[in-house]
């Protein structure tokens, strides 16, 4: 009887080198950066880039996430779309913290980040590791342009958390962006974009007049102190051509460990109510110094509590 061929030994697939950050600070296209250990968890690191905290990533454990904006953007995605891999775009990474969770929680998702400091993007991979074996693609490129790239009905999910200095870039807050930002979505893809803002909350009261003159259907969540008028905080837009899951996400988001409470619906009408809608022209219009006609068309000025870009 012939013998089986012995099977060929498989060459051994190298390990994949554990990332080993440096604390410090170091120049970047746009400013700063500054890589910080967390005292209390020798895995966890706070990145802040311009002296503002832009992500907090967690080396041993991904699907930890810190900042409380982030964790309303994963009961988002989960409340929308069923269990399984998605496809994602992020505008803005700093340290890529929540494309990391989504990798983790959702494998086999398409995920691309677009960040727009060359020097940003050279550290996180140096220092974090980032590439298609973290679960998704870190590429250099400003946010609206990226976008504009994208083919018709490509994606479940775009993530806005782009911040320069302080301020979210106007030109991601507009109607004219926002409506490449419907054609790109997929059906029943959902537009999640973070801002900070402070009482009387003028920007999210204009960014959700301006993304209801594009989607069917739109909500603002926030930590209740927020709309209270206590203080100011972070919040996070929703907008879809297709229902929102409201009590999922009111469910999902009294729930969890960073309360929020979601304003949709009649609400949602009267939140918005003498909101200017931001457009193109309003924004240029501020940029020069004319009149703007649209008040919620200033980007946020204050530093935010938490971003992650």
């Amino acid at each position: 009887m012939p013998r089986s061929p012995r099977p060929r030994p498989q060459p051994r697939r190298a390990a994949a080198r554990r990332p080993e950050p440096e604390e410090g600070e170091a120049l970047i296209s746009t400013g700063t950066v500054r890589l910080e250990r967390d005292r209390d968890d020798p895995d966890g690191w706070l990145v802040l880039v311009n002296g503002v905290p832009s992500s907090y990533v967690d080396l041993a454990d991904p699907e930890h996430l810190v900042f409380e904006y982030q964790q309303w953007t994963a009961a988002v995605l989960d409340a929308v779309h069923p269990p399984g891999p998605l496809r994602v775009v992020h505008l803005g990474g700093a340290g890529c913290a929540f494309p990391r969770y989504v990798a983790a929680t959702r494998p086999g998702s398409r995920q691309l980040v677009l960040e727009v400091d060359e020097r940003l993007v050279e550290l996180v991979r140096r220092s974090f590791g980032a590439s298609a074996s973290a679960g998704f693609r870190l590429k250099v490129a400003e946010a609206r342009a990226g976008v504009a790239a994208l083919p018709d009905a490509s994606q479940d999910a775009l993530v806005r958390d782009a911040f320069v200095h302080d301020r979210v870039p106007a030109h991601l807050v507009t109607v004219e962006f926002l409506r490449d930002v419907a054609r790109v979505l997929a059906p029943g893809g959902v537009w999640v974009a973070n801002l900070a803002d402070r009482p009387p909350m003028p920007h999210a009261r204009a960014e959700l007049a301006t993304a209801a003159e594009v989607f069917a259907h739109t909500a603002v969540l926030a930590e209740p102190g927020v709309f209270r008028g206590r203080r100011y905080g972070n919040a996070l837009l929703v907008a879809s051509q297709e229902e929102l899951p409201e009590r999922a996400l009111v469910r999902a988001l009294s729930g969890g460990a960073a309360p929020a409470r979601l304003v949709a619906g009649e609400e949602g009408r009267h939140f918005r109510a003498g909101a200017s809608v931001v457009t193109d022209a309003a924004v240029a219009a501020l940029s020069t110094g004319a009149p703007a006609g649209a008040p919620g068309a200033q980007s946020q000025a204050e530093p935010t509590e938490e971003t992650d870009a």
